[in-house]
């Protein structure tokens, strides 16, 4: 699918446009036509089943007619009439006799009465019209092949019957198959006698035709039923899966024209199938887009902000030092100076990492780590270095590869980094900075407390926002961006971790920073295949 990339010009209902010629609703029925056309196969076996009929009523007249040549070779000859009228009485045929010569010397139709009459097309009804319509268009549509028009001859002879001469050319009964001029089938057969003669049957099998087209009226019963079925069936089809999914389509299509405020993706929560889940999945998608959108506008307002105040000061500085002859003024304006200007670097280097976050975990290969031997280095590392204002760190290391998480190892100690910064800087003269690594319902739990005022629960969540640094007041202003709590949180969350803030559980004063970390899992050796 490819929706349309021309903007409208208006709020009219967006069209979307199709890789393809075929929209879905028309595929669906197209499916379900091509299933119903296996049905349609089903006139083939309705030819089929019709050639059987009239096979088997070919072989059976040529029997019956074998027989009856059997009877009169046996008779005496005064009872021959009699025998062929009550065998045209049995069998609904008009059966004629032959001499050798070719001459008609008997015929049942003179002997008794007629046990057929050929219709006329010109004579019959409507409907009998509409039947040989279809009877021609099953035809057609089966290649089925046509018998010959049956036609009496103008001098009744044997020599007029193909059936009769081919059963005198090879001796055994002989049947042949005709269309009546109102195309229900007439069924002749033909056999030679030994005292010369022949015989000939002919049967209009009226009955085979109503037989097929009874047949093929149940077929086209069932077939248009089907049709009606399928029909209704694709249209309930395109209605729960083709028009969510244009709407679907159309809303998505808003968003990336950067409507993403004034549109409202339909989660359609009735629906507990794939497109429900798909609903609801893009429903989310817009809506976590749309937070990104706002969280970039307000990054790119905080830092507009946050750098207005070093770059107004330090052009306050430039500005005074021309005015400014006392040296001592001169030195104490490019301290100044120094000080923005190593304000901004470092306001835009947490800038930098922030913004870079998440596309960098995103590409990231986690490997696993000791959370309890990083975090030992880092505490031996900062004692060695000095930590300021005498205050101490006191780490509880677990056992050795038991909190072990799947990370980035410098992301997760710039997590660190920034815990322990911040509590040595809100920790009193000589205060005391525990860290405790523990392992809990598959998560590593990392905690770090400090001996400081705390963070009052109304402001535990606003100190991860960007920019938001309450500082103690001992410290000098501008030492810190702000970025440091929202960095470690969106490291965290990049981990699929939480970062919180609770009371110390010693209940004495200070904050107690929690980070939670899904905890390693190491897969079998033996199920991983070769």
């Amino acid at each position: 699918m490819a929706p349309d990339t021309d903007s409208p010009r208006n709020d009219a209902p967006l069209a979307v446009r199709w890789s393809g010629r075929i929209s879905l609703t028309l595929r669906i029925l197209a499916v379900n036509v091509f299933a119903l056309a296996l049905l349609a196969g089903g006139f083939f076996y309705l030819d089929s089943y019709r050639t059987r009929i009239v096979d088997d009523r070919l072989e059976q007249s040529a029997r019956e007619l074998k027989l009856l040549a059997i009877g009169l070779e046996n008779a005496p000859p005064e009872l021959h009439d009699k025998l062929v009228a009550a065998y045209a009485r049995q069998t609904d045929d008009r059966v004629r006799r032959y001499a050798p010569d070719g001459r008609l010397i008997a015929d049942s139709f003179t002997l008794d009465a007629p046990r057929y009459r050929l219709r006329l097309p010109s004579e019959e009804e409507l409907k009998r019209h509409v039947a040989r319509f279809l009877d021609k268009m099953m035809d057609r549509v089966v290649f089925a092949d046509r018998p010959p028009n049956f036609e009496e001859p103008a001098v009744d002879r044997a020599q007029a019957w193909p059936e009769i001469m081919l059963a005198d050319k090879t001796g055994r009964p002989q049947a042949a198959n005709r269309y009546a001029p109102d195309r229900t089938f007439m069924i002749s057969a033909a056999v030679k006698m030994k005292d010369g003669t022949s015989l000939l049957s002919t049967e209009n099998a009226r009955d085979i035709t109503r037989i097929v087209r009874a047949e093929r009226l149940r077929l086209g019963i069932v077939l248009a039923a089907a049709v009606l079925a399928s029909v209704l069936l694709s249209l309930f089809l395109a209605r729960t899966i083709a028009q969510p999914i244009q709407s679907l389509a159309r809303a998505a299509v808003r968003v990336r024209l950067g409507r993403a405020r004034e549109v409202t993706v339909p989660r359609l929560p009735e629906r507990r199938d794939e497109i429900g889940m798909l609903a609801r999945a893009l429903s989310d998608m817009s809506h976590a887009l749309r937070q990104r959108i706002d969280a970039t506008d307000a990054f790119a307002a905080d830092v507009s902000h946050e750098l207005k105040n070093p770059i107004a000061s330090l052009r306050s500085a430039l500005d005074a030092l021309d005015r400014v002859e006392q040296p001592d003024l001169r030195t104490q304006l490019m301290d100044i100076c120094k000080e923005d200007v190593r304000r901004l670097d470092r306001l835009v280097t947490d800038i930098a990492e922030a913004s870079r976050i998440d596309a960098q975990l995103s590409r990231t290969r986690f490997e696993p780590i000791d959370l309890g031997l990083l975090i030992e280095k880092m505490v031996i590392a900062r004692e060695a270095r000095g930590v300021p204002r005498g205050v101490r760190l006191a780490f509880a290391r677990p056992r050795k590869d038991v909190a072990v998480v799947l990370g980035e190892e410098q992301r997760l100690i710039r997590v660190l980094d920034n815990l322990i910064d911040n509590a040595v800087s809100f920790s009193p003269d000589g205060g005391l900075v525990q860290i405790i690594a523990t392992v809990a319902d598959n998560e590593v739990l990392v905690s770090v407390e400090d001996e400081g005022p705390g963070v009052p629960e109304s402001e535990r969540e606003h100190v991860f926002r960007r920019f938001h640094s309450v500082r103690p007041e001992s410290e000098a202003f501008g030492k810190h961006s702000g970025l440091g709590l929202a960095i470690a949180r969106s490291i965290v969350e990049g981990h699929q971790g939480k970062v919180s803030i609770a009371d110390r559980e010693d209940e004495q004063s200070g904050a107690r920073f929690i980070v939670r970390l899904p905890m390693a899992v190491e897969r079998d050796p033996g199920l991983v295949s070769e």
